[in-house]
């Protein structure tokens, strides 16, 4: 099953992919089924009742709405540092051999077509893309073996970072959270639909339609499941949170010279049979310009 979330006439509204035709309603509409997050949450059947529903409802044109990240307030983001070898060794980083973890922000999220937005202060805009896995049920000290069972589904994300920012103290969580430059999205994917853990899928960097990271999932040094099951030993993960499981080498920052996202550059995350997340990227001042006192 895939699912876009959506917002249209300031109302939410989800849809399903039924053959090539996407199929929705909001939540001004009768039967609408509720939210991804809510869905997720209730567990069970909630999601295959809701694409049944949703399958029955009036084509939507996802171009003529404006698209919501897949989940727009999850509990918690977490995402992982340093886990492909080659992006470590290019960083200037020895492997570590335990995930390198850090959190996201709500308030940095923006869905597939909004653009990444670059503060006047800094010009040092970067990209990484990295698949998502989100939590389908709570989980607290799971074992590696039957992690994979807590996953609902997976998606992509563009963890755009202002590096200046990342490293002016040991954590990153400064550069992390800028405004405008957690791409998330298009949709949602059921893991039933993809190999486990993703194992084996392409994903695939892109600036101005020319390729700057590609890997396969497989190469992750800590694999979802893996993930899963280390998270969970320190902290109760929960229905909807989102796990964004690291970038490959790649990046802008190791390029000589370093090779930053400007203004009018388009920047894309294709993970294989997942989709392709793009978003334009903007100069901040260009979109929202300083108000003059």
């Amino acid at each position: 099953m895939r699912f876009a979330s959506y917002a249209q006439n300031g109302r939410q509204g989800l849809a399903t992919l039924v053959d090539t035709a996407w199929h929705g309603l909001t939540e001004a509409d009768a039967g609408f089924p509720g939210t991804l997050l809510s869905l997720i949450q209730a567990g069970g059947a909630a999601l295959a009742q809701a694409a049944e529903t949703l399958a029955k409802a009036p084509v939507v044109d996802l171009d003529s709405v404006t698209l919501l990240p897949p989940i727009s307030n999850p509990g918690k983001i977490v995402c992982v540092g340093l886990n492909y070898t080659d992006h470590s060794a290019e960083s200037g980083f020895k492997q570590p051999d335990y995930p390198t973890l850090f959190g996201r922000f709500n308030s940095s999220l923006i869905a597939h077509g909004a653009p990444i937005l670059r503060p006047a202060f800094s010009d040092q805009l970067d990209y990484e893309g990295e698949l998502v896995a989100i939590v389908g049920k709570t989980a607290r000290d799971v074992a590696e073996a039957d992690a994979l069972d807590y996953v609902s589904g997976y998606s992509i994300f563009n963890d755009a970072s202002i590096r200046d920012y990342q490293f002016k103290a040991p954590q990153w969580t400064p550069g992390k959270n800028f405004d405008d430059t957690g791409a998330f999205g298009p949709h949602f994917v059921t893991a039933d639909e993809l190999p486990r853990g993703c194992e084996g899928l392409k994903l695939i960097t892109r600036l101005n339609g020319q390729v700057v990271q590609q890997a396969s999932i497989s190469d992750m040094v800590f694999s979802v499941a893996q993930l899963v099951s280390i998270l969970s030993n320190f902290m109760t993960l929960e229905p909807g949170d989102v796990i964004v499981t690291g970038t490959p080498s790649g990046v802008g920052l190791a390029r000589k010279p370093p090779l930053w996202m400007r203004h009018g550059d388009t920047v894309e995350v294709e993970v294989e049979q997942i989709g392709i997340l793009s978003n334009p990227v903007r100069d901040r001042d260009a979109v929202q310009p300083t108000k003059v006192a």
